[in-house]
């Protein structure tokens, strides 16, 4: 089964370095940006979209979805529950040890890395039951650092900068 998945596009909090919220939707960048990956992939054929039910997430899948596909929300692919630090600046934190499988560390009331990792994988097992030849995931920068380290495996626990950029798009084969 092919597997792609695609980062949501810009949101205020990715333009000014902050933690998200749920609540967050696209800014007319982001919507710019899912706009031409729309037209990138207009060729592709997929069995069907999986998305996080956040709202950018949302917005995305919606705005790409050219062939209109069906679109399951997955609570799995939420992004990495930032707790207390949501809308917080990002400038005043260690991004290598919050990204770093292998810290002890505790970022405020985040959701452990761990922990996050084990929901994504969780989803992929299952997606492996299912008899797609093609899905399109759409869900955050976070989840596709989880899809690395499924595909790729845990190495040396650094995921800062093993995510996608807004409206990228990554293929596997699962």
């Amino acid at each position: 089964m092919k597997v792609y998945i695609v980062r949501h596009g810009q949101t205020k909090a990715n333009a000014t370095n902050c933690h998200g919220s749920e609540e967050e939707d696209l800014t007319e960048l982001g919507i710019n940006q899912a706009e031409n990956l729309k037209s990138k992939i207009k060729d592709y054929q997929f069995d069907i979209i999986i998305s996080s039910p956040l709202i950018r997430a949302k917005h995305t899948a919606n705005i790409i979805n050219v062939n209109n596909n069906k679109i399951i929300y997955d609570n799995r692919l939420k992004e990495r529950n930032p707790g207390n630090l949501s809308g917080k600046s990002r400038e005043n934190e260690n991004r290598e040890e919050y990204w770093n499988y292998y810290s002890i560390i505790q970022h405020g009331t985040s959701e452990n890395i761990k922990s996050f990792f084990e929901r994504i994988f969780n989803f992929l097992d299952e997606l492996k039951t299912k008899e797609y030849k093609s899905v399109l995931i759409v869900a955050h920068s976070g989840v596709s650092k989880a899809f690395n380290a499924y595909f790729n495996g845990i190495g040396d626990g650094k995921f800062l900068n093993k995510g996608l950029k807004n409206c990228e798009i990554k293929e596997y084969e699962l």
